[in-house]
């Protein structure tokens, strides 16, 4: 008889745990759906804005979060928390909370840096942190990076907002430099008439700008012919590779093997 009202309390503690977990189950999926719903709304105000679509991502992103953080805080009152007890525990390990969230303040306020001075947007090819891709997207904490060879890399917004980086896509036209070292014996003045042919006879090579072939340097046993020609960002690979095969084949069918070294300055 002394168990009855023990099971019975134990009893009415289940059911009532189970209500509040079924509640919080319907709040976490009524949530989830409202803040889906919520984000395209923000989505399409942003885009009839006309907002830029790195300051869109960044935005969705943020709203995102901040509404998660709302629903688990609801979810934890909901099963009965004690969110005392819970500011209780989050003081007790503020330092390691600290220490660990301080790198992610640095990168949010990276990302805030990226959005106001405008380094890249979305789309833009760029190389940094020793990385070079295309940006697929700008988020709170990190840039998303898509490689030429289908790599995904996520650089922290901190390190990328304070160091050097490279923009590929701002300019219309971009310039290719090839330098090669030529051994001395080598007829100079034909070299030079047979790789300026080479560049002229390239449709994309752009002649405005002219095209520039000529002698840089002299060097102990060799001296440097430097090609530049301008053409289409859009065109830069694929003539930097065009070119370079066009001058090997002249080179070797004017019996030229002297060419110690062949190189294309800029990064692809």
């Amino acid at each position: 008889m002394a168990l009855e009202p023990i099971l019975q309390g134990l009893l009415d503690r289940l059911i009532g745990l189970g209500e509040k977990l079924i509640v919080a189950a319907i709040v976490y999926f009524v949530g989830s759906w409202l803040i889906s719903w919520l984000l395209k709304l923000v989505q399409k105000i942003l885009s009839r804005k006309l907002v830029d679509g790195a300051v869109q991502t960044f935005i969705n992103s943020l709203v995102n979060t901040l509404l998660r953080i709302v629903l688990i805080v609801a979810i934890i009152g909901i099963l009965g928390i004690p969110t005392t007890s819970l500011a209780a525990i989050i003081a007790a390990g503020g330092l390691a909370i600290g220490m660990a969230m301080k790198d992610n303040l640095s990168n949010f306020a990276g990302g805030i840096m990226i959005l106001l001075n405008k380094p890249f947007k979305l789309k833009d090819r760029i190389f940094v942190q020793g990385m070079d891709g295309v940006v697929m997207e700008i988020g709170i904490l990190y840039t998303i990076l898509l490689t030429a060879d289908g790599r995904t890399i996520y650089i922290p917004n901190g390190p990328l907002s304070t160091g050097s980086i490279t923009n590929y896509s701002t300019q219309k036209n971009r310039r290719i430099d090839i330098i090669l070292n030529i051994n001395y014996g080598n007829n100079a003045d034909e070299l030079k008439a047979a790789l300026t042919e080479v560049v002229n006879r390239n449709e994309k090579v752009l002649q405005a700008p002219t095209p520039f072939v000529g002698i840089t340097n002299i060097n102990n046993g060799n001296f440097d012919i430097v090609i530049r020609a301008w053409v289409l960002n859009d065109d830069y690979g694929s003539v930097s590779v065009d070119l370079n095969e066009a001058i090997y084949n002249t080179l070797s069918q004017k019996g030229v093997f002297a060419a110690s070294s062949l190189s294309v300055r800029m990064v692809n």
